[in-house]
């Protein structure tokens, strides 16, 4: 099988990009390891930044979200039993997110590809990347039993942090940044109504909460807890309570409770592998970059990496010039930095250390006292969640 880019994951990163190729008359494979129902059930990201929005929109993958996407003009900030809500549009000239989940974004690509565009193989795990210093790169994947080779001009690692892609980076030829935090995040799904109209971050001497949602009747909460906490260790009137005393304020609101539907814990951690691409190997997503969730950045950092290494292979075929494709990785780190500073920061503000010291949360509440107090402040934590420029 041969093709001119073959894209390794059908997560929204690979689907984005074969999407957008394939409206460039670019032909493409995708392979995924996993079945349909399962790319289309794993419960991941929620918040679509403005610019991925547009994107999305631009491709043809905007009318679900469109009718069923919920636009979010702000969030609230809770601490000391206060909320003070911060507005993006009248802080960033208009720009807002949306709550649509990860989960949809795949339907909605998948739906597009199997309609419009080039082959998208599921049960096609990829084994290895080979020759990707070469000009003809080739992945090993399996399929029904058997082994076959894709051969492309590029190769795009969207397989996430565990994924074949990068390990064919030669150890000697990349950097590794990273962090890891002493805490988690217990997530649950509620069949309940979301008690505010926009997410709301709460930080409280007990750990982090966060009130979110997926749908008019369906809530999405996390707890901070401490590392390696085991989700069944958490009976629901437990999680339940915690949130209750975590969101408390001084004006008598209240919390939303319903069954819950699914329980799970997420560790924190930030990574950054430096360079993303490595001959004709591109890496893309995940599989290069890892941001604690606080931000909302993760899914959204994808999209600008594909955003932009489809303008580079465009702009290649249409002047011959690798000028944009060799300028793909550190386009792309430059938004990923910012996007991990601020990931890093927001962590930082609303998270409570073990071990912190009465100091440390008074600098916590004073911080979170300058953004409610500042408009500059203020103006640079609306900029940076609703998203940093593509390219």
């Amino acid at each position: 099988m041969r093709t001119t880019v073959g894209i390794i994951g059908a997560g929204p990163a690979g689907l984005l990009l074969a999407r957008l190729l394939h409206t460039a008359g670019i032909a493409s494979v995708v392979l995924e390891g996993r079945d349909r129902g399962h790319v289309e059930g794993r419960q991941r990201a929620g918040i679509l930044e403005q610019g991925t929005v547009d994107v999305l929109r631009a491709a043809g993958a905007g009318e679900r979200l469109d009718r069923e996407g919920l636009r979010h003009d702000g969030i609230e900030l809770r601490f000391a039993r206060r909320r003070h809500r911060v507005d993006f549009p009248g802080l960033t000239g208009g720009r807002s997110v949306w709550v649509y989940a990860q989960t949809e974004v795949c339907k909605d690509l998948i739906a597009l590809q199997l309609a419009e565009g080039g082959p998208l193989l599921f049960e096609a795990p990829a084994l290895a990347v080979e020759d990707a210093a070469t000009d003809r790169p080739r992945v090993r994947f399996r399929q029904g039993g058997t082994e076959d080779v894709l051969e492309c001009d590029y190769v795009v690692g969207c397989d996430g942090f565990w994924g074949v892609a990068r390990r064919a980076v030669p150890a000697g030829s990349a950097r590794v940044f990273e962090r890891t935090y002493p805490y988690g995040w217990l997530g649950i799904l509620a069949d309940a109504p979301p008690s505010h109209h926009e997410l709301v971050y709460a930080r409280h001497d007990r750990g982090f909460a966060l009130l979110s949602m997926r749908s008019p009747s369906v809530s999405r909460l996390y707890l901070q807890v401490p590392e390696g906490t085991d989700a069944g260790e958490w009976a629901d009137e437990e999680i339940w309570d915690e949130l209750t005393r975590r969101f408390e304020t001084g004006d008598g609101w209240t919390l939303e409770r319903g069954p819950v539907t699914q329980k799970s814990v997420t560790p924190m951690r930030s990574y950054v592998h430096e360079p993303m691409r490595h001959g004709r190997l591109f890496l893309a997503g995940d599989a290069a970059h890892i941001v604690p969730p606080t931000g909302a950045k993760g899914l959204n950092l994808a999209v600008g990496d594909v955003v932009t290494l489809a303008r580079a292979l465009v702009h290649e075929r249409d002047t011959g010039s690798a000028t944009l494709l060799d300028a793909y990785s550190a386009t792309c780190l430059r938004r990923v930095w910012q996007a991990e500073r601020f990931s890093y920061d927001m962590t930082g503000l609303l998270h409570r250390a073990p071990g912190a010291t009465p100091f440390e949360d008074r600098i916590q509440l004073a911080r979170l006292e300058r953004i409610a107090s500042c408009r500059a402040a203020e103006t640079d934590l609306a900029e940076a969640y609703t998203g940093f420029p593509f390219g």
